[in-house]
């Protein structure tokens, strides 16, 4: 067993093992929300299985539409676009997942992750361009929550989709919709991949890598975030996928990332390093020659505790690689903060700081 799981092993696994469960609200205009409210209070004053059939019913509704509008028709994309939206606004229940997937509800929405065939009409007219394809990916990452449902999604082809939505800025202006498909797509593989190594072994076949890497540089902050996310999960106790996101250059705009004043930024940030260096000596060393030391230990004085949290854990590891870096990382400052942490009425804190104290000081024979 590694040491540094001995120190605080929920800390380590948590890295690893992030789903993304977005509680935005979904459901824009007033009658979407009538309706829900009358499928809640009708549920709740009635049986359990009046409730499953009342909600099956309108899964199967939903799900109608989706297989109905699979065009550019105005009409079309405004009916596919409410009913992602109800699909996702019943998915954040998770109690109901499994019904709504019973309903059909997977095949409906991986089928429009993609936009529809175009004819020569459709051309300069897209209503509601990405919108459709941004509801789907967010109510099938919510369906992901069940790791039953996981290998469904992708049985119907839906990382394939989910990887061409990365690549969505490519052919199209940068705009808020463009953002948040691309942010959502992200998401969607983040919580597909959570704790499933075949699926992250899929996301890279797929050729997921290479887009979440370019996009760690993208301008919108909360579409670099979800890319770390899913880097971060990508790379956990899996080093084909460490290796690929090292190749694909990672890891200069990862060591810029730690830099950031976002708190959200550099918490994925030094996550996804912290998976890429465990158990990865070589890529350890990697990381440490393009410079991350001094930032990781500038975290150590971050007003995030999360973050604080992952450099100690980060440090400890790389105190283990040669006297000469644990030299390093005491001249460069750790020693004081390390030293405050254990002060901290936050127990995991605690824990890491006295983890990475420990392997300071330990003599490497």
């Amino acid at each position: 067993m590694d040491p540094q799981r001995r120190q605080g092993p929920s800390v380590p696994e948590r890295k690893g093992q992030k789903r993304k469960l977005d509680e935005e609200t979904v459901i824009g205009d007033e009658q979407q929300q009538m309706q829900q409210r009358e499928i809640s209070s009708s549920s709740a004053g009635t049986s359990s299985s009046d409730a499953r059939q009342a909600l099956l019913s309108e899964v199967s509704a939903q799900v109608n539409v989706l297989n109905t509008t699979f065009s550019w028709l105005e009409a079309d994309r405004a009916a596919a676009k409410r009913a992602t939206h109800v699909l996702a606004e019943l998915a954040k229940n998770e109690e109901v997942v499994n019904w709504i997937v019973e309903g059909g509800a997977v095949p409906a929405l991986v089928k429009h992750l993609q936009a529809p065939p175009t004819s020569e009409a459709d051309r300069n007219l897209k209503p509601f361009e990405h919108e459709v394809e941004k509801g789907s990916a967010f109510a099938l990452g919510l369906l992901a929550v069940k790791p039953e449902h996981q290998q469904l999604i992708v049985d119907n082809g839906a990382l394939s989709h989910l990887v061409n939505l990365l690549k969505r800025h490519m052919d199209s202006n940068c705009s808020r919709a463009v953002n948040s498909v691309i942010r959502r797509a992200a998401d969607a593989i983040t919580n597909l991949a959570h704790e499933n190594s075949s699926i992250k072994t899929r996301v890279r076949m797929e050729g997921g890598i290479p887009p979440l890497v370019e996009l760690l540089e993208f301008t919108d902050t909360k579409v670099q975030r979800a890319a770390a996310g899913a880097l971060r999960t990508l790379a956990f106790k899996n080093d084909e996928n460490k290796n690929q996101i090292v190749e694909c250059n990672a890891l200069p705009t990862l060591i810029l990332m730690l830099r950031s004043e976002d708190s959200a930024i550099h918490y994925e940030a030094v996550g996804v390093i912290g998976n890429l260096v465990h158990s990865s000596p070589n890529i350890k060393k990697e990381v440490l020659a393009a410079g991350a030391l001094q930032p990781v230990i500038g975290l150590l004085s971050s007003c995030c505790s999360e973050s604080q949290r992952e450099a100690a854990l980060l440090l400890g590891q790389f105190a283990a690689t040669d006297s000469d870096c644990k030299v390093h990382i005491v001249q460069r400052g750790a020693v004081r903060p390390l030293i405050e942490m254990l002060q901290s009425p936050d127990v995991q804190l605690r824990e890491m700081s006295a983890f990475a104290l420990g392997r300071l000081a330990q003599v490497i024979t």
